[in-house]
């Protein structure tokens, strides 16, 4: 089981994207809030992000530490990201991705032209400036959360 959890430090964040050659130039407190780790508290091996557009969410910069890679960092983060993008009312979650784009479609993740993406996606940096323009689009759709109030006969 890989521990993961929410707020990783800024520099250990900073460090996993600049070694995984992704963005991180916009990056700000508020982004941070909704980022979450994977390994050692201390020192994780990787790190996933999201931005929350009402019903829908953007999962970005995940990222997996070369060495800890086909551990399950990646699906674990995923799935913890999943999970918080669903408790804040988010129905869907969009990506971009150059290079895992079949670890996505494993996940539930379809690509869709870039066309399609919502407009609160389409507005982001990551969209419009930091991802290259021939970067997978890619969605998934999240369950309905059920009610937890269960009504039993008396």
């Amino acid at each position: 089981m890989m521990n993961v959890f929410p707020h990783p430090q800024a520099s250990a964040v900073t460090r996993i994207l600049g070694e995984a050659g992704l963005p991180y130039s916009d990056l700000t407190d508020a982004h941070l809030e909704h980022f979450f780790g994977c390994g050692s508290i201390s020192a994780p091996e990787g790190i996933v992000g999201l931005e929350l557009y009402g019903s829908v969410a953007l999962l970005r910069s995940l990222a997996v530490s070369s060495k800890c890679r086909r551990r399950g960092c990646g699906t674990a983060l995923v799935a913890q990201a999943e999970l918080f993008a669903q408790s804040q009312g988010a129905r869907e979650i969009c990506l971009l991705t150059t290079t895992a784009q079949r670890f996505f479609e494993r996940l539930g993740y379809a690509r869709v032209p870039r066309e399609a993406a919502p407009v609160a996606i389409q507005g982001t940096q990551e969209f419009s400036t930091l991802c290259p323009s021939d970067s997978a689009f890619m969605v998934k759709r999240l369950p309905v959360k059920k009610s937890s109030a269960v009504h039993e006969p008396h």
